[in-house]
């Protein structure tokens, strides 16, 4: 399995730390914030050029945006910039909200099943990201969406703290229950209401890392560190808890 770090940055001099520090820090690969890629959308070639091109360097693109005209576009429009730089996949967060009905999830299936097709044409692929307070937020919603969805068009990546945060405690559950579809982990931690530094907050990550040398997942892990402190303290701190956490469930 690989090793991938994602943080949003402020400047275009954290977002420099970000891009040369990552690979020094143990990491396999970079999971993109927007920002750190949108202005280049059209000029995959000079991304590659500014940030050198390495490779992992943009393992994976997030992308969050209603699933409506304009969010389809939008989101459409990252596939061939992710084709030309090496990104895996697009991981994607939809924006709609919480609670759809029957219909309102079949549509959304089917227009993402037809993005996921769009996506592997284009060199990459589509992986759907679980997110608080939005359409994908339940087990529920899970079960609902790949029942409705083109088998093998959408994976999915499970965040850890997302799901906590919308009452799902047993983490590990899901991993072992939807290892079918499941493409990339956002490992996050989180605690009265913040988003925290891996190790930091409340999640018992122990049966998460169990369950994913269960299931021998083989894919990507990416420390989503959200929590707003030092960058390369946060970047460090996460790939040792990473690397302590996979060992001992070996």
């Amino acid at each position: 399995m690989n090793l991938a770090f994602s943080r949003p940055t402020r400047s275009i001099d954290e977002q420099r730390e970000l891009f040369s520090r990552f690979r020094d820090a143990g990491y396999d690969g970079l999971q993109l914030k927007q920002n750190q890629y949108r202005d280049m959308l059209n000029t995959p070639a000079q991304f590659l050029t500014a940030w050198g091109g390495s490779p992992g360097m943009a393992a994976g693109l997030i992308f969050g945006s209603p699933l409506d005209r304009d969010g389809v576009a939008a989101l459409r429009a990252i596939f061939p910039f992710a084709g030309a730089v090496g990104a895996e996949r697009v991981v994607y967060w939809p924006r709609d909200p919480a609670g759809a009905s029957d219909e309102e999830m079949r549509q959304f299936a089917g227009t993402l099943s037809g993005l996921g097709k769009e996506a592997r044409q284009a060199g990459t692929k589509l992986s759907l990201h679980n997110h608080f307070n939005q359409i994908i937020r339940t087990r529920a919603d899970l079960d609902r969406f790949f029942s409705m969805a083109t088998g093998g068009s959408v994976g999915l990546t499970v965040d850890t703290a997302h799901l906590v945060k919308s009452g799902i405690a047993d983490v590990a559950g899901v991993i072992r229950d939807y290892r079918e579809v499941l493409d990339n982990i956002h490992l996050k931690d989180f605690a009265d209401g913040a988003w925290r530094v891996l190790g930091e907050g409340r999640i018992d990550f122990t049966p998460i890392f169990a369950a994913i040398r269960e299931i021998g997942y083989t894919g990507w892990i990416c420390a989503d560190e959200e929590s707003g402190g030092d960058l390369v303290g946060g970047m460090r701190e996460c790939y040792r808890f990473m690397q302590a956490g996979l060992v001992a469930a070996q």
